[in-house]
């Protein structure tokens, strides 16, 4: 089953926490602090890679966090960096975050998207000794990593799309051509994901043609299958309007997909498109196409049965599917790498040291449940002191 949608939960690594440590050897009994910062947490990233054709293999994949920080240690020896990790996705992914804001656009392989930040590591007591306190005896704890849900959605990038009302003979159209085998049967919606076929020429270029599954009328609206299945149109160089010449009254059904297409927007009422005449076979004489439209480029009749105007139809996609129509992209429109930076969040800043005794709170006060909250995620104990505005209190 092609799967073009997956949603999942990522977050990113901990930072390990600063060392609270003194350096203590037989002939130096107060050498000063020496305790170690610790590593930063793992990062999340997203990368685009070619040999992958769908979200198939994020389906079960709900939950996903990176490497936590070591924890920095004495005589100044600082904690290893958490592991990040990678979701590997098909090259034409977009990410959005959970209230469906556009944040990146995978459209090149090898592209990176660092979607969770990892957290701070804490400082060591070491980094705290100055000439007036030269014995500090607290350290930090590391921040934890950024948290989100993330939706991907992927919108193919083909040469050509095959686009028409259902029963139209796409599927049929699209073994013909290529080297793709969909499932071909004389009934509507024989077609339910998108099928990839790749067109071979007579030079060494190759084409990447899709078909999509049959529009009906509506379909913009969430009608048929149609809804799910139009942003792949979206990115196709051309459309290929098939059309089944035995049914008659032509212009009206290439209004009917035509409608649809504009309904939907992104262009795709704008896009050059390519008409198909299918199944002549069935029908005496190929019947005339006679709608003036300045997107159609060429009218092919074809017949999947016995072949003809098949070899004309592949000349066609080549011609107006042209290397040197393609718009070169510019190192700025195309990024290797991206990083994505949530907006920063409202409310009191506040850190949490850790000290000989248990815990110091320092900065702007949260709100109750937000600093025990806060506190556990920092590792307190039951009977740990913790000094917060001045007063020391006992963890329960």
């Amino acid at each position: 089953m092609f799967h073009d949608r997956a949603q999942i939960h990522v977050q990113a690594g901990r930072g390990g926490d600063g060392c609270l440590s003194f350096r203590r050897e037989k002939y130096v009994p107060k050498g000063g602090p020496d305790g170690g910062d610790g590593g930063h947490g793992g990062d999340v990233v997203v990368l685009a890679d070619r040999a992958l054709r769908d979200l198939s293999a994020l389906g079960r994949l709900k939950w996903l966090q990176g490497g936590r920080g070591g924890n920095g240690r004495g005589t100044r020896k600082h904690g290893a960096d958490g592991d990040s990790v990678e979701i590997r996705v098909p090259v034409g992914t977009q990410v959005l975050d959970a209230n469906g804001r556009l944040i990146a656009d995978l459209t090149t392989s090898g592209t990176r998207f660092v979607a969770a930040r990892g957290g701070a590591g804490g400082r060591g007591n070491a980094r705290f000794a100055t000439p007036t306190r030269q014995a500090p005896r607290f350290a930090e704890t590391g921040l934890p990593g950024d948290e989100r849900d993330l939706v991907l959605r992927l919108k193919l990038i083909v040469d050509a799309a095959l686009a028409g009302l259902p029963n139209a003979g796409k599927s049929s159209l699209l073994r013909r051509i290529s080297n793709a085998k969909p499932k071909v049967a004389d009934y509507p919606f024989t077609t339910v994901e998108p099928v990839l076929g790749t067109v071979d020429g007579p030079d060494g270029r190759q084409l990447t043609v899709a078909d999509v599954p049959g529009l009906i009328e509506g379909a913009a609206a969430g009608a048929g299958l149609g809804h799910e299945f139009l942003a792949h149109l979206e990115r196709a160089r051309l459309l290929v309007h098939v059309l089944d010449s035995s049914e008659g009254d032509l212009e009206e059904r290439f209004r009917t997909v035509d409608g649809e297409l504009a309904a939907y927007g992104a262009g795709l009422d704008e896009r050059s498109q390519l008409v198909v005449l299918n199944k002549i076979d069935l029908v005496e004489q190929p019947p005339r196409f006679e709608l003036e439209d300045k997107r159609v480029v060429r009218v092919v009749a074809t017949s999947c049965a016995t072949g003809e105007g098949v070899e004309e139809l592949g000349r066609a996609l080549f011609e107006f599917c042209s290397v040197d129509d393609a718009e070169p992209a510019s190192e700025d429109d195309l990024p290797e790498f991206l990083e994505y930076r949530p907006r920063a969040r409202r409310g009191p800043r506040f850190r949490i040291l850790r000290v000989d005794r248990g815990y110091r709170v320092v900065g702007t006060l949260p709100p109750r449940a937000e600093l025990e909250d806060a506190l556990r995620r920092a590792g307190v104990k039951r009977g740990a002191d913790v000094e917060v505005g001045g007063e020391t209190l006992e963890w329960q």
